[in-house]
């Protein structure tokens, strides 16, 4: 029986150290005073989608100590996606103490550490009452799809076509905003304060902010410019609220507390820890996950793109001091303001709902492999995906396609397929997608990209890393220390306290131990590979009618 490959046979991936591959081209020329950057300390706190870390750093942007805690995810219907907040702040706890202890046991003080960064999942949504400070309501996670049904009835309100020149987001299931509206159209709660005005909200950043301050005693209540433009709250050209987007959601500014928009690096606007281990240690870094990603890549110049492969894949693209609103479905977000006489920086962004969750199924729902690190192995016992392509949709599929529609599907399927053929294409689908994010935005950019830096836990995959050269044809760019976001919100803090004062030293921060990944197939049998994987996405749209959608997602 013949079978039509759609992915290169095994090619032996063999990355190479960059200084390798760039020679003495790629030294800046800065000089770093290593002796004095080893004596000071920065501490991270990365708030993700399944887990939560605290990382402390020294002044070279090497990890020290660090804890990691994973929290519980609610799923309370098909569709949703919930995290309880309290839980949260005590993962946040737990970390800094754990993480803290390690850092003393090897002799540091207290007083080494200078500043905290925090990072976080965005868009995650917390509501909670501004008198007691308790939430009204779980948090709703960012992959959470309930407010499909209500998305396609905003879509059809008048205006609704130009909300993305003002704030850089399309309408859909992603942003903060359309969260928000679920909950006061179906928690009484959360409507009841609402009225009353003492609604507070905010995405993670907001409330842990909240929670780490105090709570209600100092009422600490802000967010980075990072954080609110992804709310669709925010307009992206003026970096303020926008009344218009907020009259569109219907969302009174007299009737809910939004957090005050501060640039994502200061010394004095996220206040300081009021408890706990590390009590009085001032926080002075704010990003959102994704362009913390960017910041510890040191995406610092326009062009300059970085690819984080983990619960889900997010690609940024630095496009300089100007927003680029994109034709070609990607999403126009703030890369960082790191505030004083600094303009705010633009990205491109292309999200990718399902990367390292897709592994995640393969290992909890159908039993694959045991931890999800072998999924390389698995993905290696054959040579090649066996005629199957694998449609991660399980949130349907975001950029470029916004195919709320859509369900997962495995295509191909014969009695010759076995688990490793379709570990291999659960690996490809992100890698397809990264390679249609990417051709969007050498459209809206008018420039190809020339190299591709990568984190996240999937990037830990040289089988992985080399089918992503393979398929978008440029060379892949890997760092030796990959915790990059913590990395991020780090170079955030201590950018604001003077442990760093110019871009060109960040420059050289997590440069050491850099592996390359280049293309080793030709550009036909890559392209054929996209054009079956092109056809498969088209053939997973239509799963669900209109009525599915609202009996599925709305109460």
């Amino acid at each position: 029986m013949s079978i039509e490959n759609t992915s290169a046979a095994t090619t032996n991936a063999q990355p190479k150290p960059k200084e390798d591959f760039v020679g003495e081209n790629g030294d800046s020329g800065v000089q770093l005073d290593e002796e004095k950057l080893r004596q000071f300390y920065i501490g991270a706190i990365d708030q993700g989608t399944t887990s939560t870390r605290f990382i402390i750093f020294d002044g070279l942007g090497e990890p020290v100590a660090q804890h990691q805690i994973e929290f519980t995810q609610k799923y309370p219907h098909a569709g949703w996606h919930e995290h309880d907040p309290q839980e949260i702040v005590d993962s946040v706890d737990q970390c800094i103490e754990l993480a803290t202890q390690a850092f003393l046991g090897q002799g540091h003080d207290i007083s080494d550490i200078k500043a905290i960064g925090i990072t976080n999942q965005r868009e995650t949504t917390v509501v909670w009452d501004t008198k007691t400070g308790e939430p009204l309501h779980n948090a709703i996670a960012w992959p959470d799809t309930r407010t499909k049904g209500l998305v396609r009835e905003m879509k059809e309100r008048d205006g609704a076509g130009e909300l993305q020149d003002i704030c850089g987001l399309p309408l859909s299931t992603y942003p903060s905003s359309v969260k928000l509206v679920w909950l006061l159209n179906h928690v009484e709660a959360v409507r009841h304060a609402y009225e009353e005005g003492r609604l507070s909200f905010g995405t993670i950043d907001t409330w842990l902010l909240y929670k780490l301050n105090g709570g209600k005693e100092r009422d600490i209540h802000v967010t980075d410019p990072t954080n609110a433009s992804r709310t669709m709250f925010m307009n992206l050209h003026t970096v303020k609220y926008d009344e218009k987007l907020l009259k569109f959601f219907g969302v009174e500014k007299d009737k809910i507390n939004l957090p005050k928009i501060v640039p994502s690096s200061s010394a004095t606007e996220f206040g300081s820890l009021s408890y706990g281990i590390l009590k009085g240690i001032r926080i002075a870094g704010c990003l959102g996950d994704q362009s913390a990603a960017l910041v510890g890549q040191q995406g610092f110049s326009p062009g300059s793109a970085k690819n984080t492969y983990g619960t889900g894949c997010f690609l940024l693209y630095n496009v300089g001091e100007k927003p680029v609103i994109s034709q070609h479905g990607l999403l126009a977000t703030i890369a960082y303001d790191f505030g004083g006489n600094r303009k705010p920086v633009y990205a491109l962004e292309g999200s990718i709902a399902v990367a390292g969750s897709g592994v995640k199924f393969l290992m909890n729902n159908l039993g694959f492999i045991t931890h999800s690190h072998k999924i390389s192995d698995l993905a290696e016992s054959v040579e090649n995906n066996g005629g199957c392509v694998f449609v991660t949709a399980f949130s349907g599929l975001f950029a470029p396609y916004w195919i709320d529609d859509a369900k997962g599907t495995i295509f191909g399927i014969t009695q010759y397929t076995e688990r490793g053929h379709i570990a291999r294409a659960t690996l490809e689908a992100t890698c397809f997608q990264t390679k249609a994010i990417l051709d969007a935005m050498e459209l809206d950019s008018g420039h190809k990209l020339a190299e591709l830096s990568v984190d996240g836990g999937m990037s830990n995959s040289n089988l992985t890393m080399q089918t992503q050269a393979n398929i978008v044809g440029i060379v892949i760019d890997r760092p030796a220390m990959r915790e990059t976001t913590a990395l991020g919100a780090a170079i955030a803090a201590g950018f604001a306290v003077d442990i760093w004062k110019e871009f060109d030293e960040l420059k050289e921060i997590n440069q050491r131990g850099r592996m390359i990944f280049e293309p080793n197939i030709s550009k036909e049998e890559s392209s054929r590979m996209f054009k079956k994987w092109s056809r498969a996405v088209e053939m997973c749209r239509g799963w669900l009618d209109t009525e599915e959608v609202n009996e599925d997602f709305d109460d």
